[in-house]
């Protein structure tokens, strides 16, 4: 069972069945946030889909295609976040994240996110880290940019949303850069 500890009130560690009731739980309260950025949120309507997603990102675990961690605030399930996807043979980790309604503005994803990128620099190896968010989305491109992320360019129409396609912003971080940044 992956933990890491990423402070005093935060910790990521892997889920399992046991959590997909409080997974689905945040997501049904969270519903109407979650559904301006993220296209699988109608598709989630009972525990069994969060078991469903818990045990997909499990395998994609195994397989090394990616890493997806529950976070906990204060021993609480506040969001998701992980790598999406690992290219290893050009060791470079892409995250994505989401936090419950009621845990936002709280700092968590910041922190959160530093704790992933540590864990690609200093663990997994990675060169390269990169975060993709849709331009309009203020508060996950805040993320990357209190980070020190470099915003590398734009993706026209990179992905479709319900009923539009949203552009993104593509932000990248060397292992050297975060090096330096935290010396």
């Amino acid at each position: 069972m992956f933990i890491y500890e990423v402070d005093e009130e935060i910790t990521l560690k892997f889920l399992d069945s046991n959590n997909a009731e409080s997974l689905f739980q945040l997501t049904d309260t969270s519903r109407d946030s979650l559904r301006e950025w993220l296209a699988w949120v109608d598709n989630t309507t009972t525990v069994a889909d969060s078991k469903e997603f818990i045990n997909s990102t499990l395998k994609n675990y195994d397989e090394k295609k990616g890493m997806t961690t529950g976070i906990f605030y204060k021993g609480a399930l506040a969001g998701v976040a992980g790598f999406n996807n690992f290219n290893w043979r050009n060791r470079i980790a892409s995250i994505g994240y989401w936090l419950g309604a009621n845990y936002q503005g709280l700092g968590i994803m910041t922190r959160a996110t530093s704790g992933l990128i540590d864990y690609a620099f200093h663990t997994l190896e990675m060169n390269r880290v990169e975060i993709r968010a849709a331009y309009e989305n203020k508060q996950s491109r805040a993320i990357p940019e209190r980070l020190g992320f470099v915003k590398e360019g734009q993706i026209r129409q990179a992905e479709w949303l319900y009923d539009h396609y949203v552009d993104h912003v593509i932000y990248g971080m060397l292992s050297s850069e975060w090096e330096s940044r935290n010396l």
